[in-house]
């Protein structure tokens, strides 16, 4: 079987943190007899034809080199509703998206198309679909779920790609609620996968450093991290990777709360550096709101690393109360403090619970796992087609 995967974000390099689960669960697919080729949209840098991991990629160019900056940037969406030269782009980008994959599709001849996300993948995929007569599947990740539900427009649009698809699923059962109040279907729950030989425990924990890793931005819940620091009995130190928008305002948090030479600001690193930091860390904070998943709390387990989290979104698929992690009160800044507190004093300081986090996430979200599911989609999405 042969499916072309279209992606706004796909790894520029191997260990690249961008799209990194396609990468893991095209590579897995080849286990499955699935054989996989992906247009993703240019960059600095980057070849317009390429193999990572074996795996071909064809990447289109949208723009002229200084405009090629809507994706990989984690901020598409802000952009375009933004900056009307955003918007121009995003016209170009679209168009070119379908050049490429028509280019692609004859060259390839897939047996179906899978896009992820449905903006602007989705949109794309059912052009590509409907000309080439092949079935489209859409996996939604989080981000554009929330595009669909907050702005008004887009609904249509998000509505309309879903009724095109032969199948649609999201990547945690959150996600699949919010479809189905937007769009009256169930999608499947089929998780992407995390790569089990890079995340593995081993290492000496630091017993007063705690670890974040994301987007700084609102969604993510870092303001309230810094806060639950500063409001905790116990010294912590923080270490933050990842960069975005509201760096200069948490910075400038930091100083206010009088924590600001605990915190370390490491930006964005690749996949392969995080896992020293998982392995060193007390723990991981997920406080974010709305997450489709939330990944770093799967790679982080698979470090045997204990998790607290926001009790929202996708994450509560990942972290079970008392069980696999800690979850609090999404917002809640003193609860989030005494969480962290409390693990911190345990005997073990969670250690038991990352390790039954561990044995459920390499059950779950094992790249193995994964291939499985969606050889599956694709065969029910075949077989749907021509019945």
């Amino acid at each position: 079987m042969k499916v072309l995967f279209l992606a706004h974000s796909f790894p520029r390099s191997s260990g690249d943190a961008a799209g990194s689960f396609l990468l893991r669960l095209a590579v897995a697919l080849r286990d499955q007899n699935v054989t996989v080729q992906v247009v993703a949209p240019h960059a600095d840098d980057l070849s317009i034809s390429e193999e990572i991991e074996g795996i071909p990629v064809e990447r289109f160019r949208y723009a002229p080199r200084q405009w090629e900056n809507l994706a990989y940037s984690g901020e598409m969406a802000q952009r375009v509703q933004q900056s009307w030269s955003a918007r121009l782009a995003m016209i170009s980008f679209l168009g070119a998206d379908f050049v490429g994959a028509i280019r692609s599709r004859r060259r390839f001849e897939p047996d179906l198309v899978h896009a992820h996300w449905w903006f602007p993948g989705g949109l794309v995929g059912t052009w590509v679909s409907g000309l080439s007569n092949i079935p489209l599947v859409t996996t939604l990740h989080g981000t554009d779920v929330r595009i669909a539900r907050s702005v008004p427009a887009a609904r249509t649009v998000f509505r309309h790609i879903v009724k095109q698809s032969a199948v649609v699923t999201t990547v945690s059962h959150w996600l699949a609620s919010e479809v189905h109040s937007l769009a009256s279907t169930r999608p499947i729950v089929a998780p992407m996968p995390v790569s089990t030989d890079l995340f593995t425990p081993g290492g000496v924990r630091e017993s007063d450093k705690l670890l974040f890793i994301g987007r700084l931005n609102d969604q993510k819940g870092t303001a309230d991290l810094l806060r639950a620091v500063g409001a905790m009995q116990t010294h912590v130190t923080l270490d933050i990777i990842g960069d975005g928008p509201a760096r200069t305002e948490l910075v400038e948090l930091t100083t206010a709360l009088g924590i600001s030479g605990r915190v370390r600001w490491l930006g964005a690193l690749p996949q392969p550096e995080l896992v020293t930091h998982y392995r060193s860390a007390a723990a991981l904070v997920v406080p974010s709101t709305g997450e489709g998943l939330g990944l770093v709390a799967v790679e982080a387990l698979m470090c045997r690393t204990p998790v607290v989290a926001y009790d929202s979104g996708g994450l509560v698929d990942v972290v079970q109360h008392d069980r696999t992690g800690i979850l609090v009160p999404p917002g809640d800044v003193t609860a989030l403090a005494a969480a962290l507190d409390a693990l911190l004093a345990r005997p073990d300081r969670g250690a038991s619970l990352a390790e039954a986090g561990r044995m459920y996430v390499l059950s779950a979200f094992a790249p193995e796992s994964a291939a499985q599911r969606y050889a599956d989609v694709y065969r029910s999405a075949l077989a749907s087609s021509t019945s």
